[in-house]
């Protein structure tokens, strides 16, 4: 086979299969293995019997995550994770009923800050990966409709079970 050859084959070939899971990394603090979290979002939305495609995360600096904590929650700081629902919930009966009602549904967005995680990470004493995924969990949790601050543990407990069961320490 020629150059030329190759080149046609290359141009016809089709495109690689493009990822479901929606993360658009917005910061240049810390490097960011993108692929990797893709695979762990769409491992998370199937174990919570969520569509592809169901939440959009963005990946955002420390000095953005505070204007938006401020802007939103009125608190003038960072944070690692803030959840936008696309539509308010109630709180859940079951994670199982909640993930049959928005079957097909776009949940909202999520606002990750790797600086922050990167921190939370070491101080928790796990690794910067895990603490990201923890996160992109967490988040999904919120739009989904749980609140860990007046739930009673309830959020938390949920967290845990999923953790453990998508390889999380």
């Amino acid at each position: 086979m020629n150059e030329m050859e190759g080149k046609a084959r290359e141009a016809a070939a089709p495109p690689a299969p493009r990822s479901s899971a929606v993360i658009e990394n917005r910061q240049r603090c810390v490097a960011i293995p993108l692929r990797r979290h893709e695979r762990f979002l769409e491992s998370a939305q199937s174990a919570l019997g969520l569509c592809p495609g169901a939440v959009f995360i963005r990946l955002v600096g420390d000095r953005e995550m505070a204007r938006l904590n401020g802007a939103f929650r009125k608190k003038l700081k960072t944070t690692d994770v803030l959840s936008f629902p696309s539509e308010t919930r109630s709180r859940p009966v079951s994670l199982r009923e909640r993930a049959r009602a928005v079957r097909g549904l776009f949940l909202g967005d999520i606002a990750i800050a790797p600086q922050t995680a990167r921190r939370n990470a070491e101080s928790y004493g796990r690794s910067f990966v895990d603490e990201m995924h923890i996160l992109m969990l967490h988040g999904i949790l919120h739009l989904l409709g749980y609140d860990h601050e007046t739930d009673g543990g309830r959020m938390e407990r949920l967290e845990m079970r999923l953790r453990r069961r998508l390889g999380l320490r």
